[in-house]
């Protein structure tokens, strides 16, 4: 039994009423770490995509017609390698750990062994594959962890108002599955874990993301210093912009998560837009850069998994890309903690299980702003076109999926939607 169903079968049945969270305004500059995993999330917005679509494309693009070989007697029809059927749940965990993971100033002290789970995110391909939901939960957000197995053997129990970023370390990639499923009532075939070396090499190779600054960014727990404007980023400079919290925002985890999503849909658009997914050297080299820093769940381990994913992702427009923060208020038990806010998580909660698509009325978030010399960002497209019968008439368009505007309260962006990090704006000298 895998250790995810392994998980599943120990969990308890009842999911327990979601509590809120809220987020830390201080903390140890090391933790900021992990969250650059946030960044390979977008390699599976156009990367568990970039390591299916790049294994397709390097496989059936060979071009030479095969030798045909006598005993073989003619038929051997190649496999067919279609999009992946219905929706799919994936969860991607970043850790914090810094085991074989030291970078400039980092301590494999402060964090080794699995780590903590500074990133948890979860994405949503809907079941007609025309629309993509990308939902980032704090590292702070105290909730309920079910039952977990333990990577040695045995269970352990459940626990409340525990800290999201402790699955990890409690009972590994399984047990964050397991508390995210209990969170949202969703079921989560795929998962996997997330280290931080990638990030540089892969800005590296897709030649930089430039990323819109609204005010100066000056962070010395990072070392960033970025002047207002726009800043091609690659390298241990994006490493850094990804990784800064102190400056950008209020130097909250959730103005981290907002700043996030602006490196995050820059680099989903030059993916997805700028002719990287028509390139299959590149495609490898970015996939490689991914999986060589990722542990994935057996369910996600099999090229021909990645490559169905992919094919599902692969025509979504990046208009129809809604990330957002999962909803959270202040802990009345801790100002440092966030949980659930009950009423909008439970609309959040409900659309993901329904297979509904998200609108966004609310802003950004507290560590990004819209960019004001942007042109508009394309309307999110129908769920399907009218399709010519065999008459050549048009047929009516297949019935869209419901969609569901969220309250002005929820904060995030769409991937078409140009926006500029807001810094800390401290002279930049």
């Amino acid at each position: 039994m895998t250790d995810l169903r392994r998980a599943r079968s120990s969990a308890r049945s009842a999911r327990p009423i979601a509590r809120h969270g809220r987020l830390r305004h201080g903390g140890i500059p090391g933790r900021i770490i992990g969250l650059v995993a946030t960044v390979l999330a977008v390699v599976l917005v156009a990367g568990v995509s970039v390591a299916g679509v790049a294994a397709y494309q390097l496989t059936s693009a060979v071009g030479k017609p095969g030798v045909k070989l006598a005993h073989l007697n003619g038929a051997t029809a190649p496999p067919s390698v279609d999009a992946i059927k219905g929706g799919v749940n994936l969860l991607l965990v970043g850790t914090d750990t810094r085991t074989g993971q030291d970078g400039p100033g980092e301590s494999t002290r402060d964090s080794s062994g699995a780590g903590n789970n500074d990133v948890t995110i979860l994405m949503h391909i809907a079941e007609d594959h025309q629309s993509v939901t990308v939902v980032s939960f704090p590292r702070d957000l105290l909730i309920t962890i079910p039952r977990c197995p333990s990577p040695n053997g045995g269970t352990y129990g459940s626990v409340s108002n525990a800290m999201l970023n402790t699955t990890l370390s409690r009972g590994g990639l399984a047990c964050s599955v397991l508390t995210i499923e209990n969170l949202t009532g969703v079921t989560i075939p795929y998962a996997a874990e997330i280290s931080f070396d990638g990030v540089a090499s892969m800005s590296n190779i897709v030649g930089g993301v430039t990323v819109c600054v609204a005010s100066p960014i000056n962070d010395p727990a990072t070392g960033l210093k970025l002047p207002a404007g726009e800043n091609t980023v690659s390298g241990n400079t994006a490493l850094a912009f990804v990784r800064t919290r102190h400056g950008v925002g209020d130097g909250s985890d959730l103005g981290r998560i907002s700043n996030q999503q602006v490196f995050l849909s820059a680099l989903t658009r030059k993916i997805m837009t700028e002719g990287v997914l028509k390139d299959p050297l590149k495609l490898y080299e970015i996939a490689r850069a991914a999986t060589t820093n990722m542990t994935l769940s057996d369910s996600l381990s099999h090229v021909d998994t990645m490559v169905a994913i992919a094919l599902a992702l692969k025509s979504v427009p990046v208009a129809n890309i809604v990330m957002i923060q999962y909803p959270v208020s202040s802990a009345p038990s801790d100002p440092n903690r966030v949980v659930p806010t009950f009423a909008t998580s439970r609309i959040v909660n409900q659309a993901l299980q329904s297979d509904q698509r998200l609108q966004l009325s609310g802003t950004t978030g507290r560590g990004a702003v819209l960019d004001p010399n942007a042109p508009p960002a394309p309307a999110a497209t129908p769920t399907t076109a009218p399709t010519p019968s065999a008459t050549g008439a048009p047929t009516p368009a297949a019935t869209a999926p419901a969609t569901v505007t969220l309250p002005s309260t929820v904060s995030g962006q769409t991937a078409a939607q140009q926006t500029c990090s807001k810094g800390n704006a401290r002279p930049v000298g």
